[in-house]
């Protein structure tokens, strides 16, 4: 593979350019037209068929790209001056070894923006977080003398690909950056010289088991995360959790170390805190460089959780070091309405109230989604979980301990879902299921549901298999609900 660290725009005329993984979620297809735009000759190939791929060819229509589906071919790889990777092909693809040069949508963008970075990064929370340090930075632009914009994408669905030509050198873009996406950067030459990324802050949200189908260790997966810090220096700033991982996170940046914790800080320890005790109805402090406490997260959010309030904290401790003014920020976070599939409050009919939970992806995340809807002082539990699919090689016991908060459990088939049932069935737990359709899931709903349940989709496992992603299976969700309750 090339090593050559330069990858100038007029580098791209002409060469062969091959897209491996067009995908559904626009990583590929933004690269493809990037590319195209840019005078490559591209090639796109994908494992899947075109049916399955349509949306995202019907999006490159009337651009010079040629399509090889449902199969990969050595030669492609051979014979491509650049080869671009999705982020769910696995680095020892063997493909992949017969490239020349590698890169990934992400380096290709990093290599060309000329706007500060914003990365976002942690086992789950980054979505949330990285949502949250845009609405505030997009209010703040909004003010009567700021300059600039700010564009948010990534792991977010997003490519930052496709904002790339709007981006000046008084911009942001935030990014949210998954292990697989850091990961990649490691083979990429544009990524390792001056596209090399160097956010001006870096947010590391809370460490889970995650991805360790791919993995095989903790240590392997935390090694790729540990790639966002690794080119900051004492003009940054990274953000991480008062925690076994995060402290060690703070330790190894050079930049400027910022915690988030469940509890007050020392004196002379910079960052912030939100007790847990009481924390529905606590607001978030912050002291940075010098012992002047300050109120940074409202006491209410609109959307409900104490996970929630942790990643609004973390988000609201780096716009601090930004400059924001901690009134500011406190009350544009009060106005964030949270994003898609992350406890989206989307539907209610008959006194029920539907919420999708989609990107729950691991067990403890879907545990935290049912302890966003627990009532200390209510006898009675009001929520309906619908939980389950396909596993990563992850523990279900947060799940398994968090389930009898709920009034009903209904789970989706998966192999998640077999291992999750001898869990429950260890503990007592009953559940109906697993069904092998979201319509069978939802008229187990209708059938136990009575008026002022809370319906909440937090499945804790992967959406592979019944799914293409997480996005498809909340979508799908929130179409079936919508039919069944209308």
């Amino acid at each position: 593979m090339e090593n050559d660290a330069s990858l100038k725009t007029s580098e791209y005329t002409g060469i062969k350019a091959l897209v491996m993984g067009l995908g559904t979620n626009g990583g590929g297809m933004y690269a493809a037209r990037y590319l195209a735009q840019k005078g490559a000759e591209v090639t796109v190939t994908d494992l899947r068929d075109e049916r399955t791929l349509s949306p995202s060819i019907e999006k490159l229509a009337g651009l010079p790209i040629r399509y090889v589906l449902g199969r990969h071919e050595t030669e492609d790889f051979q014979q491509a001056d650049l080869v671009i990777k999705n982020p769910g092909v696995k680095p020892d693809s063997p493909y992949l070894r017969a490239a020349r040069r590698i890169e990934t949508d992400i380096s290709l963008f990093l290599a060309a923006c000329p706007a500060a970075i914003l990365a976002v990064t942690g086992s789950k929370g980054k979505s949330s977080t990285a949502s949250a340090l845009f609405h505030v930075l997009n209010e703040s632009h909004a003010s009567p003398g700021k300059r600039g914009k700010v564009r948010l994408g990534g792991n977010i669905a997003l490519s930052p690909l496709s904002f790339l030509n709007e981006l000046e050198k008084d911009d942001e873009a935030v990014l949210e950056l998954s292990s697989w996406q850091l990961g990649d950067l490691r083979m990429c030459s544009a990524a390792r010289g001056n596209g090399a990324l160097k956010p001006r802050a870096a947010v590391i949200t809370p460490i889970m088991r995650d991805h360790l189908d791919r993995y095989g260790s903790m240590e392997a997966y935390i090694d790729d995360k540990r790639l966002i810090y690794r080119n900051q220096d004492k003009e940054d700033v990274i953000v991480a959790g008062d925690d076994d991982w995060g402290r060690s996170f703070l330790r190894e940046s050079r930049a400027r170390s910022l915690i988030y914790s469940t509890k007050p800080l020392p004196e002379g320890i910079a960052g912030g805190w939100i007790d847990r005790a009481g924390a529905n109805d606590r607001p978030g402090f912050a002291r940075l460089n010098n012992s002047t406490i300050v109120e940074i997260v409202p006491a209410r959010l609109l959307v409900p959780g104490d996970h929630q309030k942790q990643n609004l904290l973390a988000a609201a401790l780096a716009l601090l070091d930004l400059g924001l003014e901690a009134d500011f920020i406190r009350d544009s976070l009060g106005r964030f309405g949270g994003i898609p599939h992350r406890l989206e409050l989307f539907h209610e009919s008959g006194g029920l109230r539907f919420y999708n939970d989609s990107s729950a992806t691991i067990p403890e995340a879907a545990a935290a989604a049912i302890r966003a809807f627990e009532k200390p002082s209510s006898v009675e539990a009001k929520l309906i979980l619908v939980a389950g699919g396909n596993d990563k090689d992850l523990d279900f016991t947060a799940l398994t301990e968090a389930a009898p908060a709920a009034k009903a459990l209904i789970l989706l088939a998966g192999t998640g879902s077999d291992k999750l049932k001898i869990l429950l069935d260890g503990g007592g737990v009953k559940y109906q299921g697993p069904f092998d359709t979201l319509e069978a899931a939802i008229e187990a709903v209708r059938e136990t549901a009575e008026p002022g349940d809370t319906v909440l989709l937090s499945p804790g496992c992967t959406s592979f298999g019944m799914f293409l992603h997480e996005f498809d299976r909340g979508d799908k969700w929130k179409e079936a609900v919508r039919r069944f309750f209308p």
